[in-house]
């Protein structure tokens, strides 16, 4: 079934609503309208909260240990989605990892530009902490600009000497604003989610006239060093695959304990169709997996 499950989905994506580079107040709506189509089980409870004056989704699920804590950064190229738009993937992983999701609510662009998301994400993991909650007991999950935002909130937090948390997992990771991977234009026609001149748009409203290289927007020009373990994932039709790869090789360079995963044929975010796709139902058993054995060491 997994091919065929590959495919359909191919279909549902390509001839969806969604312009990642469209309209920011449109898209906004039709990025909340889709998520939303989509009930969550009846496990999952949700709270608004805030951390730090940021505000945060806390998730829970039937089973879960309150000690440990995912700390997640939803995905929308800094311009789209929501901490309430990602408790689904959130509590998906959550469950598997019997842990809390604290989802933040970061600030976007074009409203607030670059560096806002990272100042929020930075200010929420600082207030979890002085909450006390140990950083080893900690794990960070982002997908998409949330996998960027991700890298760019550890590269922040060790350059000011704040406890890193235990590991960090990364699906689909924006992590060059510059959109210069060759695979930006080379699985431009396999990618039925994301244009390069789409990503393009959104980097503008994000980062105005600053340097898209600027290593805390693209962490791929960043120094890596002293990062806790890292889980990325990817999908082979996607745009954003060098995206990963070379975030990979950036935290090997840099003696990072780094694992890249490379699911075939499969779209940006693909984690986020459990539901109908096999190969993301064991995506996000293998970062269950990573996440805990991080915790256990």
């Amino acid at each position: 079934m997994t091919q065929q499950q590959r495919q359909d989905l191919d279909e549902i994506l390509r001839h969806g609503p969604l312009d990642i580079g469209g309209d920011v107040a449109e898209q906004r709506a039709i990025f909340h309208e889709m998520i939303a189509s989509a009930p969550l089980p009846d496990d999952v409870s949700t709270k608004q909260d805030e951390l730090g004056g940021v505000p945060v989704v806390i998730v829970e699920t039937s089973q879960l240990d309150p000690s440990a804590v995912i700390f997640y950064l939803h995905g929308g190229a800094y311009a789209l989605g929501s901490a309430p738009d990602s408790v689904g993937l959130a509590s998906d992983l959550a469950r598997r990892v019997a842990a809390r999701a604290i989802s933040v609510d970061y600030r976007l662009a074009p409203e607030h530009p670059f560096p806002a998301a990272v100042d929020d994400a930075v200010a929420a993991y600082r207030a979890l902490l002085d909450q006390g909650v140990p950083s080893s007991d900690i794990a960070f999950v982002g997908e998409s600009a949330g996998g960027g935002l991700v890298a760019a909130t550890l590269v922040a937090l060790k350059d000011a000497g704040v406890p890193l948390p235990a590991s960090a997992a990364v699906f689909s990771p924006w992590t060059d604003l510059t959109v210069s991977g060759a695979s930006a234009t080379g699985k431009a026609a396999l990618d039925p989610a994301l244009t390069p001149e789409a990503l393009r748009t959104r980097a503008r409203d994000y980062l105005g006239v600053r340097d898209p290289a600027t290593a805390l927007a693209s962490p791929i020009f960043a120094d890596l060093t002293g990062l806790p373990p890292l889980l990325i994932q990817v999908g082979s039709h996607e745009i954003l695959l060098d995206d990963a790869v070379r975030l990979a090789a950036r935290a090997g360079e840099h003696d990072v304990p780094v694992e890249l995963q490379v699911w075939p044929e499969v779209p940006h975010v693909f984690q986020g169709f459990a539901a109908i796709l096999d190969d993301a139902d064991h995506a996000l058993n293998a970062a269950a997996a990573f996440i805990k054995r991080n915790w256990a060491d």
